[in-house]
């Protein structure tokens, strides 16, 4: 299955009460790797890919495919492919080929990337997801049990 994550309060959380990780970047590449994942990340995602599912990381940040892979590398994560705002905007909200032709297109539109699910911090999200017609989970970010949420709807997906 190839599964899809949203960044900003998904999988990289600001807020200052939140645990998070251990810092797994070299010291001498924090400066350029200041992010730090949400606790839980790390052991999920290594989960999914044991179980051969494809990670890949939809944001609409702009942030640099490069430096997101290589985040993720520093905690034992492969990260099959990246979409950020460059690559959406230019493969789905100019897409002429689409209904929507340059309006009203969707912040995320997964499945024009055979993406077979989508886990994501925002409703609107979801809600596009009904709209369009592609599979959202949503996780909050104050949810100390967000993983389980996650593996637990993964394994009724793939049923």
């Amino acid at each position: 299955m190839r599964i899809s994550f949203d960044l900003d309060d998904t999988l990289i959380c600001d807020e200052p009460f939140l645990p998070l990780e251990p810092n797994c970047v070299p010291f001498w590449l924090q400066p350029l790797f200041r992010e730090s994942l949400r606790l839980g990340t790390r052991s999920l995602l290594q989960q999914l890919q044991k179980q051969n599912h494809s990670l890949w990381i939809y944001t609409t940040s702009y942030r640099r495919t490069c430096y997101l892979k290589c985040l993720f590398l520093f905690y034992g994560i492969r990260i099959d492919n990246v979409i950020n705002g460059y690559k959406h905007e230019r493969l789905v909200r100019n897409n002429p080929n689409l209904p929507w032709k340059n309006k009203y297109a969707p912040s995320k539109y997964p499945c024009n990337f055979g993406i077979d699910v989508h886990i994501d911090d925002s409703e609107g999200v979801r809600l596009e997801g009904l709209k369009h017609g592609f599979d959202v989970i949503i996780v909050h970010p104050q949810d100390p049990n967000w993983t389980q949420q996650v593996v637990r709807a993964i394994e009724e997906k793939t049923r």
